[in-house]
């Protein structure tokens, strides 16, 4: 899903790494450590775009990205939970395309030609899109989710703004866990959680369909979640 290939990145003057090779799949669940300064978050600033490097950094073209700032602006107009429904963007955009799709279908009576053809497999690769984002199950999923990060039921209509900045980093959280983002890139995730939230969301991670990079000083919650650590040390990836 991702290559890197003989990486050198440079910041403010200072050599990060250099000449690094590493390959993310798309079910890996990887840990990054290394000492304050080595690379770690400038790593995610190159996955994500942010930051340019010499060498080779190529991701398989359509993977979806979602990523957890350490910190976050002020939210505030919403309740919790349709703070967290707006995380769905991407789930009502296939509903409107699904059903554009299937009026094409239902008109349409060149039924063996390549544009026909080519509509129904747009057709089943936007269904199977939709079922994997749990679009049947978006508001139970948010529920689910904002009580494995310590929500009760009461907070749900409570306004985004009465909460403090680490509960509303929660709801951050939730919003990339309901995208359901084919990687995961966390920062410390843990820093804002009480230890059931953080046992809830080991367990959500160590079962998560696609590849999630995690940084975080907590050994025992990588080393729970991850099948492989990467240290960043010397300039070199280990």
């Amino acid at each position: 899903m991702i290559n890197i290939g003989n990486l050198t990145l440079s910041f403010g003057g200072k050599v990060l790494f250099e000449d690094v090779t590493l390959f993310i799949d798309k079910k890996d669940k990887l840990g990054l450590v290394g000492r304050n300064g080595a690379g770690k978050s400038s790593l995610f600033k190159l996955i994500l775009g942010d930051h340019s490097a010499e060498g080779d950094l190529s991701i398989q073209p359509g993977t979806t990205i979602g990523h957890l700032k350490q910190e976050l602006g002020t939210l505030k107009g919403r309740s919790i939970f349709e703070e967290a429904k707006t995380a769905f963007e991407e789930i009502a955009k296939l509903e409107k395309h699904i059903e554009y799709i299937n009026q094409q279908l239902v008109e349409r009576t060149d039924y063996e030609t390549e544009g026909y053809l080519n509509l129904c497999d747009d057709l089943a690769h936007a269904e199977e899109r939709f079922a994997l984002l749990g679009g049947d199950q978006r508001e139970k999923n948010i529920g689910q989710i904002l009580k494995g990060l310590g929500f009760s039921e009461k907070d749900f209509d409570k306004e985004i703004s009465e909460f403090s900045g680490g509960w509303q980093m929660r709801v951050e959280l939730a919003k990339i866990l309901l995208k359901r983002p084919d990687l995961i890139l966390l920062d410390e995730p843990t820093n804002h959680l009480d230890m059931d939230s953080i046992q809830w969301l080991e367990k959500f991670l160590k079962n998560y369909h696609g590849a999630v990079i995690l940084i975080s000083h907590d050994r025992q919650f990588l080393d729970t979640i991850t099948n492989r650590t990467v240290e960043i040390s010397n300039r070199k990836f280990y």
